[in-house]
């Protein structure tokens, strides 16, 4: 049976981090893949690293190969790939947990010829988010390209590693790596897939760790007349590109856009730069779990495994909205119930203070997915009246106000609920891994039955 994925990863002289690599690919929590290691003459113990994964991992498979370059190796692996989609990765950057999952859902469900992700720089131990397309929905060829022409020189759409391609759509029109440039050559890979694909997608989770250690044209030895004739061809194939996707009256509207290219280009490449703007420490980019917590045995433990479990599915859609996981959570609780009584109601649902509560809810309200008003509320009060004839009190009901919570959704959200209800499926799929349907049921019933009886003791 053929993977759904062929992931391809050239290997040449990094034993220091194959090992972070590998791991983070085979340890996916989309397993329905191929794992392609291209060795490409490496010198080191490279070769043999490969060779113990494949030896351990019937979804490995290894091709030792003289040195001949990344390019090579890439159209190597191109050549034996069996999968519907193609992932590339470096093989001194790693992933996230959710990668490939991300991925291939996104292509799934819109049907995409290729899906485009953020990714985080890393440099040390430090670490920032990096994307370029904020727009959320499907793009079109033309929409895409609009994209690009604003930053043409920029990583996110010149490298391969951010990207999942549709296997039939390369081997349709036999593309492969041009082996004779050793600039911009996933770019000019890019550019002739853009040329067939027809619809795209943009991932605003960031999945993948690039770690800027590739030298420059000049430290490969390139001399400065043959980098230059590099980059003018490169800038030929960028120009043609845009003359066949634009017809001739939005080309010559936009060629002084197009000719941005050259001139962002004129570096030696885009690299990053020494101190990234809005850093993170390393390891602090996504939710942290305890791992003696989620080996644990008690109520606690169950709560906490509950807890993250829904976090850790919940967690790209906070990523792809501009949210934090909080918020997501929080609106997991909104959900329940339009009208709160309080918000000191609604911070205990939710399990947060009533601070956390506040922030969270001014976040939700800046990013237009909620509208937040005190509203009043009638409740009926005794209030007392002096008789004409006797002085005793006539009591009757009068309606004063407090003030209630109201939660009014804003269209914004629909997109939110929607990955929301997405992730919800994904983490139910996880939970229930290797249930029976007679499992699931009885589950559900006993469920049921404790809810009951905890409802007795609570109400």
């Amino acid at each position: 049976m053929k993977p759904m994925v062929s992931i391809i990863v050239p290997v040449y002289n990094t034993e220091q981090y194959l090992r972070r690599c590998i791991d983070s690919i085979v340890n996916q929590e989309y397993t329905d893949f191929e794992l392609l290691l291209i060795d490409d003459g490496s010198k080191d113990s490279s070769g043999v690293i490969c060779d113990e994964y494949a030896e351990k991992d019937a979804r490995v498979r290894v091709i030792h190969k003289e040195n001949s370059g990344v390019s090579d190796s890439r159209n190597c692996a191109l050549d034996h790939a069996k999968g519907k989609y193609i992932q590339f990765l470096d093989s001194d950057d790693w992933i996230t947990p959710d990668a490939t999952r991300l991925l291939v859902r996104s292509a799934e469900e819109y049907h995409c010829d290729m899906v485009i992700s953020d990714f985080y720089r890393v440099a040390g131990e430090r670490l920032s988010s990096k994307g370029d397309i904020e727009e959320d929905g499907v793009l079109t060829q033309e929409e895409f390209a609009a994209h690009m022409m604003e930053n043409p020189a920029d990583f996110y759409y010149g490298v391969l590693w951010n990207k999942l391609y549709r296997r039939e759509l390369i081997e349709q029109h036999k593309l492969r790596m041009d082996t004779e440039i050793s600039w911009c050559e996933d770019f000019m890979f890019n550019l002739e897939y853009t040329l067939y694909a027809k619809v795209f997608y943009a991932l605003h989770a960031p999945i993948y760790y690039y770690v800027k250690r590739k030298g420059s044209l000049v430290s490969q030895g390139m001399s400065i007349s043959k980098t230059i004739k590099m980059k003018l061809n490169v800038f030929e194939y960028y120009n043609n590109f845009y003359k066949h996707v634009l017809d001739e009256e939005d080309y010559e509207k936009n060629r002084l856009q197009v000719y941005r290219f050259f001139l962002d280009s004129a570096s030696d490449g885009v690299v990053l730069p020494s101190v990234i703007p809005g850093t993170k420490k390393l390891g602090e980019e996504r939710a942290s779990i305890n791992e003696n917590a989620i080996s644990s045995d008690g109520q606690a433990a169950d709560y906490y495994r509950n807890r993250k479990m829904l976090e850790h599915y919940m967690e790209p859609v906070a990523l792809k909205s501009d949210l934090r996981i909080e918020d997501v959570m929080l609106i997991l609780c909104l959900k329940e119930h339009d009208i709160w009584k309080t918000r000191k109601e609604l911070a205990d649902f939710a399990g947060i203070s009533r601070t956390r509560l506040n922030a969270s809810l001014q976040r939700l309200v800046a990013n237009d997915v909620l509208k937040v008003e005190e509203v009043k509320e009638p409740r009926e009060k005794k209030e007392g009246r002096r008789k004409r004839k006797e002085e005793e009190f006539q009591m009757e009901k009068t309606r004063v106000s407090k003030r209630l919570l109201k939660i009014t959704w804003l269209p914004a959200s629909e997109n939110v609920m929607r990955e929301m209800a997405i992730a919800q499926k994904e983490c139910d799929a996880a939970r229930f891994a290797d249930f029976t349907e007679e499992e699931i049921a009885q589950y559900q019933k006993l469920m049921e039955k404790t809810k009951s009886n905890m409802q007795r003791v609570l109400i």
